[in-house]
């Protein structure tokens, strides 16, 4: 089954003192990218958080936003800064004394000071909190994939249209193609009828070595046969279960590469007209082969 690389998941985890939310997007991207937001006190779990993105995600950006409401697990501590305070003490020590002033201290007013007193969150979290988030992130994972996969079977029903409106350039260039050698064989004999006003004396073992010649530059037969075989391994790559993205992008470039050269050889307007339709066949699934994870 092919999957999307485009897609969105949501989970919201509530607990007894706090709940989860977690956002996940994916877009397409040549490799697996994986970028987490999440609140600085949870940095330590953040290789596991990737890790658990890893299991359903093989390729694409992904971006992952995990947003806490309450304190529960998240250890806080007070802290002050006795070196910026005592030098606020010392200053104030210092006006009461140059301009007589009786008045005394107050701490509360010390400690509202700025950048005196700061709360610093702790990295470290309990167990049971990490799982809560663990689990948050699994299901807005599970969410995501379900989008990818309903996306990707869309794909899947598109790109076997492309194949078969492919399949079906491709069996036209091999009907027109043999006819090609006898409409040049023909073109031949009246070119020489014309130059010489009707009486043909000319080698026949000349007409027809030029004729196989011909036929041998302008020969498409095996690239016939491997634009059909491209075709029937990309079938057969979308009941792969693994990530097939990439391989589709590679058969789609020698698909085409296949194409240039009968394009090259062609001598005929039909394989021309054919060969068009067929890139244009080859350009579509291409931008829809690199939506493919």
């Amino acid at each position: 089954m092919i999957k999307s690389m485009t897609g969105y998941g949501r989970s919201y985890v509530e607990e007894d003192h706090f709940s989860i939310t977690t956002e996940i997007k994916s877009v397409n991207h040549r490799f697996c990218e994986i970028v987490v937001r999440m609140p600085r006190y949870l940095t330590s779990i953040e290789d596991k958080v990737k890790r658990t993105i890893s299991k359903y995600i093989h390729r694409g950006k992904v971006d992952i936003s995990i947003m806490i409401d309450g304190v529960e697990g998240i250890d806080r501590e007070l802290e002050v800064d006795w070196g910026l305070l005592d030098q606020y003490v010392q200053a104030q020590i210092e006006l009461r004394n140059r301009y007589e002033v009786n008045e005394s201290i107050d701490y509360d007013d010390l400690l509202s000071l700025p950048d005196v007193v700061s709360i610093r969150e702790n990295e470290h979290i309990s167990e049971e909190f990490a799982a809560s988030v663990l689990k948050s992130v699994t299901e807005a994972a599970g969410q995501l994939v379900q989008m990818r996969e309903k996306e990707g079977n869309f794909l899947n029903r598109n790109l076997m249209e492309r194949l078969s409106r492919m399949e079906s350039i491709i069996e036209n260039i091999g009907i027109v193609a043999p006819e090609v050698y006898r409409t040049y064989e023909t073109r031949l004999y009246k070119k020489i009828k014309e130059l010489s006003d009707g009486y043909v004396d000319a080698d026949e073992s000349r007409i027809v070595t030029e004729v196989a010649l011909f036929a041998d530059k302008s020969n498409i037969d095996e690239e016939l046969t491997r634009l059909q075989s491209h075709i029937q391994q990309f079938r057969s790559i979308f009941v792969e279960t693994e990530s097939v993205g990439r391989k589709l992008d590679f058969l789609v470039q020698e698909i085409n590469r296949e194409c240039n050269t009968i394009g090259s050889k062609a001598n005929d307007y039909s394989i021309s007209k054919n060969v068009v339709e067929l890139k244009s066949e080859i350009e579509k699934v291409k931008e829809q082969v690199q939506n493919i994870e």
